[in-house]
């Protein structure tokens, strides 16, 4: 229906919305045509179906904190350039719960080919140059970071820190300096197979 402008970016961008506000588990093509007040059959021309619609929403999510990343990154090294990129990711799913969820989706290799999760591992590659590690330790902390910055972050929103002191923000902080020591004293190599 022309009269309410759809198009692929703008449903891309309310569904965004709509995952931040009631979860992207929940965000359907039928959701999204009952949001726009017409019928799911308009939304076909612009999405397959709800799947497709997803993807869409977890490639601008990763969009989007790709360029928050690279705006936090630019001039930093080292333990201000880790501290930087962790924030960005704890602070866009703060603001943007529903979209951080869609960033963690799994996509086909096409979809993930076209999108920014190549930028997030060069940027976290970037931060590791300060530590001069070296392939295949360099992927080990590829790794290591992005599964604490994101258990951490998932944890943090579900709730799972806020029955016990200290706050989540001290805690934040002391991963942050402990992941800076790991780096700069990465263990070598056990030589024994």
């Amino acid at each position: 229906m022309g009269r309410v402008g759809l198009s692929t970016e703008r449903l891309t961008r309310a569904g965004a919305e709509l995952a931040d506000e009631v979860g992207f588990e929940q965000v359907t093509v039928s959701a999204l045509a009952r949001q726009f007040d017409v019928k799911v059959a308009s939304l076909y021309s612009h999405v397959k179906n709800s799947q497709d619609l997803k993807t869409r929403i977890a490639l601008l999510a990763l969009e989007e904190l790709a360029d928050r990343g690279a705006a936090a990154l630019a001039g930093r090294a080292g333990k201000d350039a880790l501290a930087a990129l962790a924030n960005v990711y704890r602070d866009y799913a703060r603001e943007h719960p529903g979209r951080y969820t869609a960033a963690q989706l799994r996509l086909t290799p096409e979809a993930a080919a076209a999108g920014a999760g190549g930028r997030h591992a060069e940027m976290t590659r970037a931060i590791l140059r300060g530590y001069d590690l070296s392939e295949p330790d360099q992927t080990h902390a590829v790794r290591l970071l992005g599964g604490v910055f994101h258990g951490y972050i998932t944890l943090e929103l579900g709730g799972g820190f806020s029955h016990s002191a200290p706050d989540t923000q001290e805690t934040w902080t002391r991963v942050l300096d402990a992941l800076d020591v790991l780096l700069r004293n990465w263990p070598a190599p056990d030589p024994t197979p």
